[in-house]
């Protein structure tokens, strides 16, 4: 089994946490007001769906994992961060429609720029579950999985 995180290290996570819930507060109030527009460039035109509906309602996702990773407790704050990466990883494939489709927005008027965005989902991916907790819990519980059980005999 792997050991405990240390307190230094669960303070970090705690504010990766706190940092990642606020960055989502922003970008989800950002769907529903001043960034709308520019959200619209995320939204793949093969989607079937009115791509405004999209930036409301991802809008509205972010804010709730958002305001899910600042309160989660405990067994909660993982699966909020699993949560959280799979959402990361649903909206990925606007990210490549912007970037394959050359489609500006925030400021991503370049094929180097909107390239780079792409490198930062992962990023993105691996804050939620590292921040939360997840990571370390699945990890703990595959090593479980894996030990020979105490009470078994030979």
């Amino acid at each position: 089994m792997t050991a405990s995180p240390s307190a230094g290290a669960l303070v970090a996570r705690h504010i990766a946490r706190w940092l990642l819930g606020l960055a989502l507060l922003v970008a989800g109030t950002g769907h529903l007001t001043v960034g709308r527009e520019e959200f619209l460039a995320q939204v793949p035109p093969w989607l079937p769906l009115d791509p405004d509906l999209v930036v409301v309602a991802s809008g509205v996702v972010e804010l709730a994992l958002g305001l899910a990773l600042l309160v989660a407790w405990g067994r909660a704050r993982v699966w909020v961060g699993w949560t959280v990466a799979l959402f990361f990883l649903a909206i990925f494939p606007g990210n490549i429609a912007q970037f394959t489709e050359g489609r500006d927005g925030f400021g991503l008027d370049t094929d180097l720029a909107r390239g780079i965005r792409l490198l930062f989902q992962p990023v993105l991916v691996a804050w939620a579950l590292w921040s939360t907790g997840a990571w370390q819990a699945w990890r703990d519980a595959r090593a479980r999985r894996a030990a020979p059980s105490a009470t078994m005999e030979p």
